[in-house]
């Protein structure tokens, strides 16, 4: 087997790998910890080797496009890893889980979506995507309650739904082109009505997951239900990781209008919907939908380092605010926007929880920014105006929405006195907003 083969298979097996010290919860967390340093590790090292590496053709199809998901995935992986130690005790985890049964499920989740992004055949990536499922839909429920459970049906009814239509692409690709192999579909550029068809379907169809317009109901729910270290991984990326499939199916007969209305319906929708939020981890799940959409309008035009730089920043400034979240409503009790008291005497988590908001919603430097302003001219330079006037409103409403709310919580007053911060959640909360603002100030420090 070739280097970039055996790199990609032991990526994709080391998450599952850490699930054979399952008969004991200490040597299982400690496992997962390894088990997530190799997988970033060697991530980076699938980066920097990428000159020589790269494309990886074969059993998987990996290129310089496909190694930013790999990282972001195993980045996300080792923060909710670490963050989790201190998360999730067992005496917060009851119903149908228990702790051990969260790290399992955690690991197989991560190693469904690396299969995902780097299999070379369009069923085994729709395979993938439905793993995804699989291993997740019972984190949601981690934190046990009829609330967490009606979310978890409706993740499941919903994306099972799309994931339907979207076998029906599948089917169509395979009847045209008689391979399923991405590679090979890609250097063809044989496009036809059927591929039209096919690819207008996976818009529907992967789209639910990505939370395109109007499938994406289900993403505020599970979202806000699920614990805060796998909302990260949720919001950061798993919707990138079905993203990605999107737009392979969609490179074989690009149908662009078709793509930027409905991303540009989603983005205004989300944007009204952010206006009168009550819950903060709703809150951020609606601001995900606005920026998957804006990631795919950047694939649409033919922006893909804008997109890129916009999921990459996303992913870890999404998470801090998910983390951040998570402090608030472990340590206060409380989900509910106006009822939040004292948070400010959180110094960590509300820094974070402040940094995050500004990431998410493309306050300059942050990597988001840069992201959304590549994008924003592209459409200008292609004189795509109407789609470009709703974005100029819709982005600042959403700015708008997110940091009254988010400034709302942190500067609520009310209560007195020192309140313990959880070291690990709340430094990890901070870390990865800060790296969302680092990926901004590199990349403008770079090409000026």
């Amino acid at each position: 087997m070739e280097d970039g083969q055996l790199l990609l298979t032991l990526l994709i097996l080391i998450p599952s790998l850490a699930n054979i010290t399952s008969f004991n919860i200490k040597a299982l967390k400690n496992s997962t910890m390894i088990s997530s340093t190799i997988s970033l590790l060697l991530s980076i090292l699938l980066l920097i080797e990428k000159g020589s590496l790269l494309p990886i053709v074969g059993l998987f199809y990996v290129t310089s496009f496909t190694v930013f998901f790999i990282l972001m995935i195993n980045s996300i992986y080792l923060l909710s890893s670490v963050y989790s130690l201190e998360y999730i005790e067992d005496k917060d985890v009851n119903g149908l889980l228990n702790s051990k049964t969260y790290y399992v499920l955690l690991n197989f989740f991560v190693s469904s979506m690396l299969f995902t992004v780097s299999v070379n055949n369009f069923g085994f990536m729709w395979i993938g995507v439905e793993l995804t499922t699989i291993t997740s839909a019972l984190l949601i429920t981690t934190e046990y309650s009829e609330v967490s459970l009606e979310a978890t049906w409706r993740y499941i009814i919903i994306v099972s739904a799309g994931v339907t239509i979207a076998l029906f692409s599948i089917i169509l690709i395979y009847y045209q082109y008689h391979t399923l192999t991405v590679s090979t579909l890609l250097s063809l550029h044989q496009p036809s009505k059927l591929i039209e068809l096919a690819v207008g379907l996976a818009l529907i169809g992967f789209g639910t997951k990505v939370g395109v317009f109007p499938m994406y109901t289900w993403l505020p729910d599970a979202h806000s239900e699920a614990p805060s270290p796998v909302s990260a991984l949720f919001s950061g990326v798993l919707l990138p990781s079905v993203l990605y499939v999107l737009y392979r199916v969609y490179q074989l007969d690009p149908l662009a209008n078709l793509y930027l209305a409905f991303s540009v319906l989603s983005i205004l929708t989300a944007s009204v919907i952010l206006t009168y939020q009550w819950n903060i981890k709703r809150l951020f799940a609606y601001s995900t939908i606005e920026n998957m959409n804006l990631a795919l309008i950047g694939l649409t035009i033919g922006q893909p380092a804008g997109a890129l730089i916009l999921l990459l920043s996303h992913a870890f400034g999404k998470a801090s605010a998910f983390y951040s979240s998570g402090v608030l409503v472990k340590v206060l009790k409380e989900k509910r926007i106006d009822e939040f008291k004292g948070v400010n005497r959180l110094k960590l988590a509300s820094s974070s929880l402040l940094l995050a908001s500004l990431a998410v919603t493309g306050t300059p430097p942050f990597g988001t920014f840069v992201g959304e302003f590549l994008i924003l001219r592209t459409l200008l330079e292609r004189g795509l105006i109407l789609p470009l006037i709703v974005l100029l409103i819709a982005i600042p409403l959403e700015f708008i929405s997110i940091n009254y709310h988010v400034n709302k919580v942190i500067f609520s007053g009310g209560e007195k006195g020192a309140v313990r911060e959880p070291p690990i959640m709340s430094s990890i909360s901070l870390i990865s907003s800060i790296i969302s603002l680092v990926i901004g100030v590199f990349y403008l420090l770079t090409v000026m």
